[in-house]
């Protein structure tokens, strides 16, 4: 068996501990700077306070200040880190890397590059390491359906390891996979990444339809809900996350699976993502929902702000229309603090037959 660091310890990377230590490897737990509350827990009574549950046997915990025996001698390192903490785990573990090292990310999110297109953040993350290590860590990302409660309690859970070295995924799903967790493979790493970014965005304006009936003071007296408008917010979600999985490098056709409306699907069942779009469409400002939600790492938004200020430079190079992706602009408009109604006649192309 093999020695494995997850760096993170909050919900997600904590709940990769789970498989691990099914699989009988030796599991570290590194927490960050901000995961000292969750790490003194754990250590004194293997309780993690967010995830809820013990720490499986075989876990150990280790602080930010213990880094380096966490790392020492390891095989794999599972980055465990929000989006806004790549440039520290670029920083904090780049002199760490050797090459050899793998390195799987559960990060969602997407970046700028240096000249304001969009990138994937397993590509940010190698563009912030130190030159010696840059192109030379064996990157992989995980993508698809995972609620971090359901996967630590053994919950049936299907997901996508993607990267660019088949062999090296075959190798990470071997690790990993139990009667459990099931693990599928692809080299499409731009569109199972984009996927996994986007979605984050496209469920919070799902959840504008959860908050307009809230508005309204819930189903009417016969029991009418908004469950059509959901329909059309999720349909138009999917059908721009094609678009934009294209002119991020990746294959549209991994929309309709797992990456795409499968993971689009579980985070549309609720929790932070699905809350704030709720608390939008209920008819609270941007700076009021993040006022509701404070403390809460809130990817959609930052995904939100970071595919807006890339639509002008993909329409400056003739990518894309300006009459494109209505929903995600409106989105934008909403983040900015500044929308008016829903532009349901722009869905689907603007096309009003049998065929949109």
């Amino acid at each position: 068996m093999s020695a494995v660091a997850i760096v993170g310890a909050g919900y997600m990377g904590s709940a990769m501990a789970w498989p691990l230590a099914d699989r009988g490897h030796e599991v570290r737990l590194v927490g960050t700077h901000l995961d000292e509350e969750i790490i003194a827990s754990c250590k004194s009574s293997g309780w993690h306070p967010k995830l809820k549950r013990r720490l499986p046997g075989g876990v150990s915990p280790f602080s930010i200040a213990e880094l380096e025996r966490g790392l020492d001698g390891v095989d794999l390192i599972v980055q465990g880190v929000s989006s806004a903490g790549v440039a520290w785990a670029a920083e904090t573990l780049g002199p760490r890397l050797d090459g050899h090292i793998p390195l799987l990310a559960i990060t969602k999110g997407l970046a700028h590059d240096s000249g304001g297109s969009l990138q994937i953040l397993p590509d940010h993350f190698d563009s912030l390491l130190p030159a010696r290590a840059r192109g030379r860590v064996p990157l992989a990302a995980v993508g698809g359906p995972c609620i971090a409660g359901e996967l630590a309690g053994r919950r049936q859970t299907c997901v996508v390891f993607a990267g660019r070295d088949a062999a090296l995924l075959e190798r990470l799903a071997g690790m990993l996979h139990t009667d459990y967790y099931h693990i599928w493979t692809s080299t499409d790493l731009a569109g199972v990444e984009a996927c996994a970014a986007l979605k984050n965005a496209y469920v919070l304006g799902i959840g504008l339809a959860t908050g307009m009936l809230e508005a309204v003071g819930g189903p009417d007296e016969a029991g009418a809900c908004m469950f059509n408008l959901a329909a059309a917010l999720f349909a138009e979600a999917a059908w721009e996350m094609a678009r934009l999985v294209g002119l991020l490098g990746g294959d549209p056709a991994l929309v309709p699976g797992l990456p795409g409306v499968g993971d689009m699907f579980v985070t549309a069942q609720g929790g932070r993502t699905l809350t704030i779009g709720a608390l939008l469409g209920r008819g609270l400002g941007i700076e009021e929902a993040l006022h509701e939600l404070a403390g809460v790492t809130l990817e959609s938004v930052d995904a939100i702000r970071v595919v807006n200020r890339a639509l002008p430079r993909m329409e400056q190079d003739g990518r894309l229309r300006e009459d494109e992706l209505p929903l995600m602009r409106y989105l934008g408009e909403i983040v900015a603090g500044r929308a008016g109604r829903i532009p349901l006649e722009a869905f689907f192309g603007g096309q009003r037959s049998s065929e949109a």
